[in-house]
Parts: structure tokens; sequence; C-alpha cells
């Protein structure tokens, strides 16, 4: 397994360009199985869970191409039994079921996997499409659907930590073509599920209330091929952002959507950060010393839980005691005790984090345990004192595109050391 060696102490300076989102496009792949056309999707970050989401799609029929970031779908014949192993594999696979199921009448994929960051179940995905009509068994690890047709009606969605992101886009694209009128409440509204949204749009679906938590859909009799541009990963841009003030840098940020990580910003100026937004580009300095923040990861448009870790190594730098509250997952702090294997204060209570910054950090071996926290360890080695190795990056490049590359454009001592 691959690893990242870091020499830590320098500054991030200079400039970086976001990618494509992956959690947009891992869905909006899926959405070209709802057509027989070619779909074209440009700006789709080149991750191995979007080659591997490619790959899924090949195992069901479809014919696909990835070329320097633009993807071509053609589902013509497709069928509805998905490869057990590959879906396993990966969370985002689920919102294969929705598309496939309306099409076909018929879907069998395997319960999937994903990063361990807590109990994430598909019971509100199972919820809606059983509202929908159809009839759902698990057996031997699969998720088993049918239905003679699909038939809109009102689903609420809403979760014990609040709406389904994955489940609002499944329910979507199930509805696209189910007889009559769907209305989702409770809705996720990230700009991920906007995203999907305006991509079915696009292909033929009839939607009201995109942004909102109530979508309206009016089932059509089939959709066509589109063409479209995957929005900027507000992750990788948040991460950006904390690498610059952990590392005391001045980074210009290409290409980001700073609207759609305005809780993020606004964290990041509380606690020192300074931002100015000119002409479609970001700049962040770190001026001064970081102070303590306190947050709580919320749904959308509050902070993000997937910014948590990294915010986390951020403040293990801040002057004061901050409180991270946790309460999108109840599994997601596992990146702490890596943290303090390198210096870090950190205590656990219940759902928080309390941090107490000011300590330096010194490099260390560490293990990174999920793709956030991954992030968090990269940040932390970045800004601290001597040489880190950041263990199972795998992990990593699920979701940042060419992280080491980018990171060395702005003058950062990082190196991919190849496992076996």
């Amino acid at each position: 397994m691959d690893s990242f060696l870091i020499q830590g102490g320098t500054p991030l300076r200079g400039e970086v360009t976001i990618s494509g989102s992956k959690n947009a496009a891992l869905p909006l792949m899926a959405a070209a199985l709802l057509t027989a056309d070619t779909c074209t999707l440009r700006r789709v970050p080149d991750l191995s869970d979007t080659r591997f989401m490619l790959r899924i799609l090949e195992s069901l029929g479809a014919e696909t191409r990835f070329d320097q970031g633009t993807v071509t779908i053609r589902a013509a014949s497709i069928r509805g039994f998905g490869d057990y192993e590959l879906i396993r594999k990966m969370r985002g696979s689920i919102c294969i079921l929705g598309p496939m199921l309306t099409r076909l009448k018929e879907a069998s994929v395997s319960l999937p996997g994903g990063c361990v960051i807590g109990t994430r179940p598909i019971d509100l995905h199972l919820k809606g499409l059983a509202a929908l009509g159809a009839r759902i068994e698990i057996d031997g690890g699969y998720v088993k659907t049918s239905a003679r047709k699909l038939v809109g009606t009102n689903i609420f969605l809403g979760g014990r930590a609040g709406p389904t992101v994955l489940g609002t886009v499944n329910i979507l694209m199930a509805a696209c073509l189910a007889e009559g009128v769907t209305v989702i409440e409770s809705a996720a509204c990230e700009p991920e599920v906007v995203d999907v949204a305006r991509f079915l749009v696009s292909m033929g679906a009839k939607i009201h209330g995109i942004g909102s938590p109530t979508l309206t859909v009016t089932g059509v009799s089939e959709m066509h091929g589109a063409d479209h541009e995957v929005i900027p990963d507000r992750i990788e841009a948040c991460t950006f952002l904390c690498a610059a003030a952990a590392t005391k840098g001045e980074v210009v940020v290409h290409g980001s959507r700073p609207d759609h990580f305005a809780a993020v910003i606004d964290k990041l100026q509380e606690a020192g950060v300074r931002m100015k937004q000119k002409s479609g580009t970001l700049l962040v300095s770190r001026p001064g010393r970081l102070r303590a923040t306190d947050l709580t990861t919320l749904p959308y448009a509050g902070f993000p839980t997937d910014v948590q870790a990294q915010f986390i190594a951020l403040m293990c730098l801040a002057q004061g005691t901050s409180v991270i509250t946790e309460r999108i997952f109840e599994s997601r702090f596992m990146h702490v005790a890596e943290l303090m294997r390198m210096g870090a204060d950190i205590a656990i209570e219940g759902p928080s984090a309390i941090v107490k910054g000011g300590r330096r950090l010194s490099g260390a071996p560490v293990m990174a345990s999920d793709l956030r926290a991954s992030a968090a360890l990269v940040i932390a080695g970045l800004a601290a004192e001597g040489e880190t190795m950041v263990n199972r990056i795998y992990h990593l490049d699920r979701g940042y595109e060419r992280m080491e590359a980018k990171l060395q454009a702005l003058g950062a001592r990082i190196q991919r050391v190849e496992g076996e």
C-alpha cells in the first residue's frame, strides 16, 4: 500500500485549481443509466472511486470512456444485476439502484461498503423505493427489487442525522420515470444533490423545488442524453484552505464555489484565517496566530462532516481549547488517536472532541482510517516539525485528485512512497 512521506514546516504558497466533485460525479454517472442515449460528463475527477464506478457501469452492460476529465456513458442495453464484488466495496455504488429499477423494473445489487466512519444504513433508500411501489428483499448480501410499475407518491426522507444525500438522489432518479407526481419531503439540499437534479432536468426530467427540502417530480415516459459539467469539489477546496492556514501559507484557490462552503469560511475567519474573494478566486492566508473555535457538524448548509477532521488538525495549532461536535456520524473521530501520536492534546467526550491547541506537532508514522482522516493527517504532517509518514493513503486516493502533485506545486515537501 502506498504512503505519503512529508517533511513538515514549509508554508504553502502559490495557486491551486480545484477538481470536480467526487460526491456529485458518482450519482451523475449513475444517472446515465436512465437513458439509452449517450451522456457526457465534464470535469470528472480522476479518482479510484470514479474509475470504480465506471467498472460497475460496464459490468451492467454500459459502454464508457474516460479521457482527460471527460466521461462518456452509453447505457443502450443494460442488465439489472450488478457485480457483487465491485458494488460491495464502494458505498456510492448504491445510487445505481434507483435508475436501474425505474428503467428495467427490476434491480439486484449487493449491499455497499465504504469508509468505516459509522453506521450508514440504506433504510431510507429502501423506504422511498417501497413507497413508489417496489417489492424489496434482502437476501445473501443482495438488495433485490422489482416493480410492475413505479407510481408517484409523497415520501418523507428525514433521518436520525438529517436528510440523506444518496437516498435523496436515488429516489429522485427513480421518480423521474415513475407514473404521476412524486413529492420528496426533507430532501437533502447539498450542492451535489442540486447538481444531479439539474443534470436530470437536462435529460428531460421534470423537477421543481431544486435546492429546497421539497422536491416535486412529475414522471416522464423517457429521458435522453445530455452534456453536463460537474460542480467543483467543495471538500477539496476546504481541505486546501485548512492546509494553507495550518502552514501559515498564502494560497490562491481557483475554480471553487465559495457559496457552497460558507459555513467553513465563517469558521476559518473566526479562527483568524484571512479570506479574500475576487473574480472567481479565493485567497487564503494566516497573518497571525490561530484562535480556538468551536463548531458542530450539521446537514447543509451547516458545517460539513467531511471537513471536521481537517478542522480538528487545524485547531491542534490554535491558541486555546476548541470543542468540535460531530452530529452526523458516530464513529468519525478515528483520526484523533493518530493526531495524538504527533503530539496533539485531544480528548473525546461523547460526540465531541476537546482540542487543547497551541502545542507543537512533531512528525510520526501514522495510519489513515478513512478518506477525510487521511486529509487531516496530511495537513498535520505539513505543519509538523520533522518527518511524517502517512500510511494507507488508498483512502485518500478515493477522493482527492493528484493531491501530492498539487501540494508539491505549492512548495510542500511531500512524496508518494509506493508499497507492495
